[in-house]
């Protein structure tokens, strides 16, 4: 269903449909039974919190507030990045070999990275993260949920993990989604797993660098605000159910809110958030006039309207071939984007509250494949990677591990990407042990036990 294009009738044939399901006076509607109904697009959205559901306890007291995790698909090289090797020679820099000093005495990051290197002072490095798989699906899952593969379970990755515990469940009353993709979903694996699509990310397709951001469900390409308010007021002249069940039926009430919701998306100050044109030209230049730069500035709007989790979804390292090139394409736009995204939350007060979460699935080989059909790339490197975080409780200016000489084994204090998970719930204020709601009513945690092989530690103790 596109609501732009017209509000499923469904929603005007809802009471026989709730008798037909059996949910009559005596059962009111919860969230799950309007998915069982097919209510989605934006009205989906909007009824996914317009109805009862259970409530999970607040936590208490966290640092932050909101994640924006900037997933770099694919893989990114932690040697051409934030761990670069230039004694390692070029059969493993290439030409990019002149790291360049940061703001923080003592740490060096990739030579295509000048900006970031302006503002170690705001992140900190992970640079033993290590999780053995080179295969994409494998490595992403394991990263995302902290979870290695293969059991009888999907489990849920981070953003359904605190969709769960900070989004509606919770009390959160936004109309906006508490978990937004900018602008596709990975395909790699189910981001809401055994929680359902009730905890399924809100992906808005469409591309926040062109001239109108067309969100799926709210902004349509081509149909201008007022057409859309002429349709509505159409819609409403033909519902001559509603007119004629005006009796004061909480169902039908709370589906007539549904609408009204679901159109203050579309044409109110709700869906305002989406249109970049309302920033300062100067604003979005400095993010960069790109699909990245233009995502960093959305998720920024999105943290300001307390949107619990932003995943961008930043696509093209996966280098196996043309590796270099490609850098000196996407590092800069990642500079760029990332470096203004720390500045502006800064300057608006926001980053303390807001954990910015930086990675792929894995590394790239530290040795360039120059021989055919390579010719320059680099493959996958589950052996040692790196991240950055920042901001929500994270300290600036630090780095965690090391790698050895030519970043192909971690020498120091190797971090599994369910430690840094962790972390970033504890910052959430959500508890390890909190349990999950698993369909066939199993005993599940947040983060995995030590019988089930958990190694949490204090190894990011310092930065925290």
């Amino acid at each position: 269903m596109k609501l732009h294009h017209s509000i499923d009738p469904r929603l005007w044939n809802f009471q026989s449909e709730l008798r037909l399901l059996g949910l009559g006076e005596d059962a009111p509607l919860t969230r799950r039974e309007a998915i069982r109904l097919g209510l989605v697009g934006t009205a989906g959205l909007i009824a996914a919190h317009s109805f009862p559901s259970r409530a999970v306890a607040a936590p208490a007291a966290p640092k932050a507030k909101s994640v924006i995790q900037i997933w770099l698909w694919g893989g990114p090289c932690h040697i051409d990045t934030f761990d670069p090797k230039p004694e390692a020679g070029y059969d493993y820099n290439g030409p990019l070999k002149d790291p360049i000093a940061t703001n923080v005495a003592g740490i060096r990051v990739g030579e295509l990275l000048p900006l970031l290197a302006k503002q170690a002072d705001k992140y900190s490095l992970i640079r033993s993260m290590s999780h053995g798989s080179n295969a994409h699906e494998i490595a992403a899952y394991t990263v995302q949920t902290g979870r290695a593969s293969g059991g009888r379970d999907v489990f849920p990755g981070v953003g359904s993990i605190v969709s769960l515990f900070k989004g509606y469940d919770a009390g959160y009353k936004g109309l906006l989604p508490p978990y937004v993709v900018l602008t596709e979903l990975q395909g790699r694996f189910s981001e809401s797993g055994f929680l359902g699509a009730r905890y399924k990310p809100f992906a808005t397709g469409g591309d926040p660098g062109a001239t109108r951001f067309a969100v799926e469900g709210v902004v349509a390409q081509g149909i201008s605000d007022d057409r859309q308010r002429k349709r509505r007021e159409f819609l409403h002249q033909l519902n001559t159910f509603e007119r004629a069940s005006r009796n004061g039926d909480p169902e039908l009430a709370a589906l007539g809110q549904c609408e009204s919701d679901a159109y203050e998306m579309i044409l109110g100050d709700a869906g305002k958030v989406f249109d970049l044109a309302q920033e300062k030209d100067d604003v979005r230049e400095r993010y960069g006039r790109n699909t990245f730069g233009q995502s960093c500035l959305m998720a920024r709007r999105l943290v300001e309207r307390g949107v619990p989790y932003i995943t961008i979804n930043y696509k093209g390292w996966d280098t196996h071939k043309q590796h270099f090139p490609i850098m000196r394409r996407k590092l800069p736009e990642l500079d760029r984007g990332l470096a203004t995204l720390l500045e502006d939350l800064v300057a608006r007060g926001l980053l303390a509250s807001t954990v910015v979460w930086t990675g792929g699935e894995f590394g790239r080989t530290p040795k360039v494949l120059w021989e055919a059909p390579w010719n320059g790339g680099r493959g996958h490197w589950g052996k040692a990677f790196s991240a950055l975080v920042a901001g929500g409780g994270f300290k600036g200016g630090h780095v965690v591990g090391k790698t050895d000489a030519k970043g192909e084994e971690v020498l120091e204090r190797p971090v599994h990407p369910s430690e840094l998970i962790g972390h970033i719930y504890d910052q959430l204020g959500i508890a390890p042990d909190a349990k999950l709601p698993h369909p066939e009513g199993r005993d599940v945690r947040v983060m995995p036990t030590l019988e089930e092989g958990a190694t949490r530690s204090k190894v990011l103790a310092e930065i925290t």
